[in-house]
C-alpha cells in the first residue's frame, strides 16, 4: 500500500520547511500521567503558545520570543557540525517589564484538551444577574481553558497564569475545547461522556446547555467564524452540525468509514475539513451538506469495510491555514502533510513521528504539530497567494453569512459576460 496516489512522483513533492522544536524537561515526573502532547493551541492575538508537554504540565511561551529562539537557533546550527534542538527554558533571562511572561501550569491531571479565548466587551452574558458575577472580563482579557482527564475544566488568566475556575460537570474525559471566536467567552467542551457542554465564563462558567447526539466518544469540535454553527465529531462515521443560536441539531454529514477525529472550519466559514481513521480528509460545503474534496493518505484506498484496518495511516489531524486554501494532516504514517484544497496529493510533507495533532499560527505562516514524546515541533507553511474567491468570502462574511450570500442576485454585468463567452 503506498501514501501516494500512482501519479505522484515522491520525489517530486515539496520538503517541508522544519524551522523547531519544544522540547520538555527531563525532570522526574509521575509516569502514569502520561508524557503525550494531545493538544497545541495559538492565543487568538498570536501573543501565545500553548502545548500540554506531558505529566499534567502546560507551557505558556510568548510566541516571539519562540520565533526568535527559533532564529537563534538555527544560526547556532549553521555554525556548528551538530545539531541542537530549542529547549524550553528561557536562556534570555527575566523578560522586560510589560513584555508576555512565561508560565508553567500544573493541572493536577493529563490534559487532553486547550483552547484560547479573548473578551470582547460588548459582547455580553446571556445571564440577567451579570452584576453578581465575581469576574470583570476586560478587552485585553485572555484566558486558556484546559480539559482534564477527570472530567473536570480549568480556567487560567494568561498574563499571570492564575486559577480562576473549575468547571465539573463533565462524567469522563474532557478531549476538547473551543471557544466562540465572537469574543462571548461561550465554550464548548466534547468529552468522552458522549456530550458537549456549552459554559458562559462570562456568567461565571455557568453551564447553560448539553448537546446530545452522539452514541460515543466525542472527540473534537469547532465553531463557524461567525459563531453561529458548531461541528462536533467522535467515535463514529457521522460529522454533526449544530445551530449555536437554538441548540439544535441542523445536520449529520455522511461520507466517512470510520471514526472521526478532528474538525475545523475555513477562516471564512465557507468549507470544513474532517479528518477520520479511515485514512481521509473530506473538505466539505457545511451549507449545503456536500463533500467537495477527498484528500487520501493511502493508495489504493481501503474499502469501507475494511477502513479501520490500516490502522497505521489513521489520520489524527487536520488544520486550515489562514489563507483558506491550505490544510496540513498529521498521519501515524511518520509525516506531516501540507495541502492545496484543490490538489489530490499534498504540496509538500516533512518527518513527523508519533504525531498526535497540529495547528497553525494565527497568521497561518507557521505549522505546530505535538507528539506522543512531549515535544513540539515547528514547520513554515509552503503557502500561495489567496484566490480572489476566498478573498471575496472573507469580505463578504464581515457583513452577512454565507446562506444569504446564496440568495444574492448575479450582477447584470456579469451575467453579460457569461452571456458573452457562451456564444
Amino acid at each position: 500500500m503506498a501514501s501516494f496516489p500512482e501519479f505522484v512522483n515522491e520525489n517530486e513533492i515539496g520538503k517541508a520547511k522544519f524551522i523547531g522544536e519544544l522540547i520538555p524537561p527531563a525532570a522526574p515526573f509521575d509516569q502514569k500521567s502520561g508524557r503525550e502532547t494531545w493538544t497545541v493551541a495559538f492565543a487568538p492575538d498570536g501573543s501565545y503558545f500553548a502545548w500540554s508537554q506531558g505529566h499534567r504540565v502546560v507551557r505558556l511561551v510568548p510566541w516571539s520570543k519562540c520565533l526568535t529562539n527559533f532564529s537563534v537557533r538555527k544560526e547556532e546550527r549553521s555554525s556548528r557540525s551538530s545539531p541542537r534542538h530549542l529547549s524550553r527554558q528561557n536562556s534570555s533571562g527575566q523578560p522586560a517589564p510589560g513584555e508576555p511572561r512565561e508560565h508553567t501550569i500544573d493541572c493536577g491531571d493529563i490534559v487532553w484538551g486547550l483552547a484560547f479565548g479573548s473578551s470582547v466587551p460588548e459582547k455580553q452574558s446571556r445571564c440577567v444577574n451579570i452584576e453578581w458575577h465575581r469576574f470583570k472580563f476586560g478587552q485585553d482579557q485572555l484566558l486558556l481553558a484546559t480539559g482534564l482527564n477527570n472530567g473536570r475544566i480549568k480556567i487560567w488568566d494568561v498574563y499571570t497564569g492564575k486559577f480562576l475556575l473549575n468547571l465539573m460537570d463533565h462524567t469522563d474525559i474532557v478531549r476538547d475545547l473551543t471557544f466562540a471566536p465572537d469574543g462571548s467567552l461561550v465554550l464548548v467542551s466534547a468529552s468522552r461522556d458522549k456530550t458537549l457542554r456549552v459554559w458562559d465564563l462570562k456568567d461565571d462558567g455557568n453551564m447553560v446547555k448539553v448537546l446530545r447526539g452522539h452514541q460515543n466518544w466525542v472527540y473534537c469540535s469547532a465553531f463557524s467564524p461567525d459563531s453561529a454553527v458548531l461541528c462536533s465529531v467522535g467515535a463514529g462515521k457521522a460529522v454533526f452540525l449544530w445551530d449555536m443560536d437554538k441548540y439544535t441539531l441542523i445536520r449529520r454529514l455522511e461520507g466517512h468509514h470510520h471514526d472521526v477525529v478532528s474538525c475545523e472550519f475555513s477562516p471564512d466559514g465557507a468549507l470544513l475539513a474532517t479528518a477520520s481513521y479511515d485514512t481521509r480528509v473530506i473538505v466539505w460545503d457545511p451549507h449545503l451538506g456536500t463533500a467537495l474534496q477527498e484528500l487520501g493518505h493511502l493508495f489504493p484506498p481501503p474499502s469501507p469495510i475494511f477502513a479501520g484496518g490500516a490502522n497505521d495511516r489513521w489520520v489524527r489531524s487536520v488544520a486550515f491555514c489562514h489563507d483558506g486554501r491550505h490544510v496540513a494532516s498529521i498521519t501515524d504514517d511518520r509525516l506531516v502533510r501540507f495541502w492545496c484544497i484543490d490538489e489530490k496529493s499534498p504540496q509538500a510533507v516533512g518527518p513527523l513521528a508519533n504525531g498526535l495533532c497540529c495547528a497553525f499560527s494565527t497568521d497561518g505562516s507557521v505549522l505546530a504539530a505535538g507528539s506522543r514524546d512531549g515535544s513540539a515541533h515547528f514547520w513554515a507553511c509552503p503557502r500561495g497567494i489567496a484566490s480572489l474567491q476566498h478573498l471575496c468570502r472573507m469580505a463578504l462574511r464581515r457583513v452577512m453569512p454565507t446562506q444569504q450570500v446564496r440568495s444574492l442576485p448575479i450582477p447584470s454585468c456579469m451575467q453579460d459576460y457569461l452571456a458573452y463567452k457562451t456564444i
